[in-house]
């Protein structure tokens, strides 16, 4: 049996948990508003159309911060379209997504529906084909008071106080040359640090968030960041990073190991990021946002009998069914050890934002007129959102090897930690990698004493089921979170037994040795 061993230590800490780091993306992008987080006529929409049992789900999920309106969509969109008497608003024809955007949902919804599902809200301006002046007056419509012109008219479409949006996207993957609005990173960074200057200079509280590589594969990726930031370094607060990860060719071990790549792809981005501070003699320090991240199966697929990826259509039409991902076993033990790497980085890594919230590679699905339910990644998502509070903790791991055709050897243990001094509760994180054998794990603490195990979780193959078992409208609870057998003190050490193949967490009461 695998074996691993995992010592914390109340004094070696990383950071305070950054509770952005639980967020997630809403996009004007197949069903994620229109039918997921919007629809008017359901049996369980309220006045305004907003689906409450999808947003009971959002709270159950404990997202904090959510990103609008794109993505690929905001760099064609103008936000004009989508304020004002909805009688009155455009239809507009979207071309990052082939679609008909009607503009029934627009950012007075979109704020009131954020503060109804307790989120903050992550505004997104478009710089592809648009730029510094109407991102200024985004700014001003949404957080002025009032008595002038954007201001006012924000206050004659219904809304007297401001949004006080507090955090800021200068565009989305302008690296990309599927861009609409594509630049090169000379020619965005020079627009990025003009549109901060002037958004600034509207609202000097807001906190701004530079374009990153759209993914580590870009063959710009390093020399991006590099140029972006130190044309707009001092004018940011953050720059981006995207990643999203799949099964290739029936390779699970490589794919339970992406989280190395994850891992591997942050340092690489806090190196960057840090060079150019040196050499800028910049005294602030620029962090992360990792505002688009998740497993995602782009390749491979018949895209005539699944709508995973997209592919022009010979019709334009409204919300149709685009990459509504159903996800397994495997894919939720993933994606918590994403959330394993998001939170070990959490010193630099500020905020995070799962792509996306509703339908579209999403922890929640629901159908037009009909349930919602949660897919297999709501799980590690809501409990790490619950109870990953107060200090994450710097763990030292020795773990038996399990070997992947792409990373080499790995750990078969993936962890991360958190300990909250006020309840004197540690949570540990825990995912086991092996796809046969159960996993032995031993966690000691020192500078703490473990006085009682709190609960004990754990999500894996159901029994009679297999890797590729998934909730569906017609099964939505096949997987979730069950007890976890066998877990135990000895002699203030945690001892437990893992699954193969399973993401677990186990809360522990403790108190200063």
């Amino acid at each position: 049996m695998p074996r691993a061993r995992i010592v914390l230590d109340r004094d070696f800490t990383v950071a305070e948990v950054p509770r952005r780091l639980f967020g997630s993306f809403v996009e004007h992008m197949g069903r994620c508003v229109y039918t997921g987080i919007f629809e008017p006529g359901h049996p369980q929409a309220d006045e305004r159309g907003f689906r409450r049992d999808v947003l009971a789900l959002v709270k159950e999920l404990g997202a904090s911060v959510i990103r609008y309106p794109g993505g690929n969509f905001v760099s064609g969109y103008n936000w004009e379209d989508g304020v004002g008497p909805v009688a009155d608003r455009p239809h507009r024809l979207d071309g990052a997504w082939h679609t008909v955007e009607t503009n029934a949902f627009g950012l007075h919804e979109f704020v009131d529906w954020a503060r109804e599902a307790e989120v903050e809200v992550m505004e997104a301006v478009n710089l592809g084909t648009r730029g510094v002046d109407e991102a200024r007056a985004l700014v001003e419509y949404a957080n002025h008071a009032g008595g002038t012109y954007w201001s006012d008219l924000r206050r004659l479409n219904g809304a007297a106080a401001p949004f006080d949006i507090r955090l800021w996207c200068l565009g989305n993957e302008l690296d990309g040359p599927w861009q609409i609005g594509h630049k090169t990173a000379h020619e965005y960074g020079r627009l990025a640090q003009e549109t901060a200057k002037a958004m600034r200079l509207v609202d000097p509280h807001i906190e701004l968030v530079a374009v990153g590589s759209s993914n580590r594969q870009m063959p710009t990726f390093g020399t991006w960041e590099h140029t972006v930031l130190t044309h707009a370094y001092d004018e940011v607060d953050y720059i981006s990073m995207h990643a999203y990860y799949q099964e290739d060719n029936g390779d699970a071990a490589s794919f339970l190991a992406e989280a190395v790549d994850m891992d591997a792809f942050i340092d690489g981005v806090v190196s960057t990021i840090d060079a150019v501070k040196a050499a800028g003699k910049h005294r602030k320090q620029v962090d992360i946002s990792f505002d688009e991240w998740n497993v995602w199966y782009q390749r491979g697929l018949d895209t005539e009998d699944q709508p995973h990826i997209v592919s022009a259509s010979k019709e334009w039409r409204a919300h149709p069914r685009l990459i509504e991902d159903t996800y397994n076993v495997t894919d939720a033990v993933v994606v918590g050890t994403f959330l394993h790497s998001l939170l070990r980085h959490g010193d630099r890594v500020r905020i995070a934002n799962q792509a996306q919230l509703v339908n579209v590679i999403a922890p929640i699905r629901s159908e037009e007129g009909g349930p919602a339910w949660r897919q297999s990644i709501f799980w590690p998502f809501a409990r790490m959102s619950q109870l990953a509070q107060g200090r994450v903790l710097r763990l030292a791991v020795d773990s038996d090897q399990t070997p992947t055709a792409k990373f080499g050897d790995v750990d078969v243990v993936d962890a991360a930690a958190t300990w909250d001094e006020a309840s004197g509760r540690v949570a540990l994180f825990v995912a086991n990698r092996s796809l046969e054998s159960e996993t032995e794990v031993s966690l000691e603490l020192r500078g703490l004493g473990a006085s009682s195990i709190v609960s004990a979780e754990v999500l894996t193959v159901p029994e009679g089921g297999d890797r590729r078992a998934a909730n569906t409208e017609q099964d939505q609870d096949a997987v979730g979170l069950v007890p976890l057998r066998g877990a135990g003190l000895d002699e203030g050490v945690l001892r437990a037994t893992l699954p193969p193949l399973s993401w677990s967490v186990i809360v522990l009461d403790t108190a200063r040795a």
